[in-house]
């Protein structure tokens, strides 16, 4: 079995804000596009043009339709992090594997394969020393393990070591791919061990939460609750309700006039 480390110089992860992510999954494409190209083997698909096609994905995005009132359409942990106690709403909710301090997908690994980092706390799979016999994925209570059906062995998020770290690209590319693509901003990277960080920072302001924080995992990846959609009902705009008026007058009137008798 392989051993977790007791200090991690460094605690990298993610924040994902919920408020925001307005699941278009292009961190999931492009995920798969790095990860395709980059460390280890590629991710590969199965049947990717016929009727049932299966692949290996790192990063997937779940649709919940929420009802703050009871929570319906997830799990609880999910209806507590996607609620906000008044609004019903649709929610898009990202997920991959969240680095977890206490991982458990590192202490059942036979082959010392999956280990966790000293340096900075990313979790990873070393894919010589991996025989695909799948306890990770069992013992990792998010789903973030996938089995690459051609390769045989055990995949995962890797928070895009080989790029984060790569010093033959431009300085704003050095993050995760996910982050990078993100059109909305709703993915931010950093070190949540400094408590000055853009992360550490939000999640302070936005109260952060940690995905089925039962389970004792600790994870380091954090998510940030959407926020109340609420507003007071506004009077329509007074040119608004001029050319909704049975006879308006003016030039809203004789708009209305020509557009009705284009019709």
């Amino acid at each position: 079995m392989t051993s977790l480390p007791t200090h991690t110089d460094k605690s990298l992860g993610l924040v994902i804000d919920l408020d925001i992510c307005v699941g278009c999954h292009a961190c999931v494409v492009n995920c798969k596009e790095w990860n395709t190209g980059g460390y280890g083997a590629p991710l590969s698909d199965q049947n990717p043009y016929g009727a049932d096609p299966v692949g290996s994905w790192l990063n997937r995005i779940h649709t919940f339709e929420v009802d703050a009132s009871d929570g319906s359409g997830c799990s609880s942990s999910e209806a507590q992090i996607l609620s906000n106690g008044k609004d019903a709403r649709v929610v898009h909710f990202p997920k991959s594997c969240l680095h977890c301090d206490d991982a458990p997908c590192v202490t059942v690994c036979p082959t010392g394969a999956s280990y966790k980092r000293s340096e900075d706390g990313i979790v990873l799979v070393n894919e010589d020393w991996c025989i695909g016999c799948g306890l990770c994925a069992w013992s990792c209570p998010y789903g973030a393990r996938e089995m690459d059906a051609a390769e045989g062995v055990m995949k995962k998020c890797t928070l895009c070591v080989d790029r984060i770290y790569n010093e033959n690209i431009p300085e704003e590319d050095r993050e995760p791919a996910c982050v990078r693509t993100c059109p909305a901003n709703a993915r931010h990277f950093g070190d949540f061990s400094d408590p000055n960080s853009d992360v550490s920072v939000m999640v302070a302001e936005r109260g952060g939460m940690d995905l089925m924080p039962e389970q004792g995992t600790k994870p380091v990846n954090k998510y940030l609750p959407p926020r109340p959609k609420s507003r007071p009902v506004q009077s329509a705009p007074s040119d608004l309700v001029a050319l909704t008026e049975p006879e308006a007058k003016g030039f809203l009137g004789w708009l209305d006039s020509a557009l009705e008798k284009m019709g």
